[in-house]
């Protein structure tokens, strides 16, 4: 029974040791799995680490080249000036600096040496205001050259009217001579010596008197004659406006309108101002006084 019992004890331990064995066999080889598994895992997170920093790169190439293309776009519109920003904002700050200043449109990348070449002129306010100037000596100059035409034209007019009363008074000196001829001379005029005799009979000196006094009125009434016609061609509210200038010699202004015929006479007067139109009306008409 005893030997039974130690057989017994004896393969119990045998057992027990194998078993350990397998175990620890069992155990080795889950560890050697687990390290190849580990080994495998590795490579994986290597390559995501390298994915994430190629991303990265790629981002940063990417943000490079749209900020190079948007920097591009901007030089081309200050290149081309577009608003005036290039030559009116960016010039006087960039003009100067080495590498910024290409981007420059040609009018506002100008030295200094050459501003004053060309114009004298360092900014845009300064060639404003002598834009402004020229421009209003091209207006008096313009307003000049209108009132030397104007001041033509009425010499023009002048000339006509002078013209004019040339020819009325060579008319008139023909007249005269024809008078001569006609009563003096002719033959149903009285005798010569009859003719004699009165101016003999006239103070010289008052006879000489009485010739200029008729010679004058008969020249005044010429040009009182000449008046008329000048002033009737004349509209009327502009004749009417020189007679109203003339308060203080309103007699001749009465002796032209009288000279003139009553349809002109009349529209003149309607477009004078009423107390001067009054006044040169009692004038026209004494018996009215």
């Amino acid at each position: 029974m005893a030997e039974l019992n130690e057989a017994e004890s004896t393969k119990d331990a045998k057992k027990t040791k194998k078993e350990k064995k397998m175990e620890e066999k069992a155990a080795k080889k889950a560890a050697k799995k687990a390290k190849k598994n580990h080994e495998a895992d590795k490579p994986d997170a290597e390559n995501d680490d390298s994915d994430s920093v190629s991303s990265k790169i790629v981002m940063v190439l990417v943000t490079i080249l749209i900020i190079a293309i948007w920097l591009g776009i901007f030089a081309v519109f200050v290149k081309a000036d577009v608003g005036g920003f290039g030559s009116t904002v960016l010039a006087p700050a960039l003009k100067d600096v080495p590498v910024l200043s290409k981007i420059l449109p040609d009018s506002g990348n100008i030295t200094a040496s050459e501003s004053k070449e060309t114009a004298g002129y360092t900014n845009l306010d300064d060639a404003v205001s002598r834009i402004k100037e020229l421009e209003k000596q091209l207006d008096d100059a313009n307003s000049k050259n209108q009132a030397d035409a104007q001041t033509i034209n009425d010499l023009n007019a002048q000339i006509q009217d002078l013209s004019t009363y040339k020819e009325d008074q060579a008319a008139f000196e023909e007249e005269k001579e024809k008078y001569y001829e006609e009563v003096v001379f002719s033959d149903k005029a009285p005798d010569i010596k009859e003719y004699k005799k009165f101016y003999e009979q006239v103070d010289p000196a008052n006879a000489e008197i009485l010739y200029k006094q008729v010679c004058e009125q008969l020249e005044q009434d010429d040009e009182i004659k000449d008046y008329a016609k000048t002033y009737s061609k004349m509209k009327p509210k502009e004749a009417a406006a020189i007679f109203d200038s003339m308060t203080d010699n309103l007699s001749l202004v009465a002796k032209i309108l009288n000279a003139m015929d009553a349809q002109s006479r009349g529209n003149i007067l309607g477009k004078m101002d009423s107390a001067t139109a009054a006044k040169v009306t009692k004038i026209m008409n004494p018996s009215q006084n």
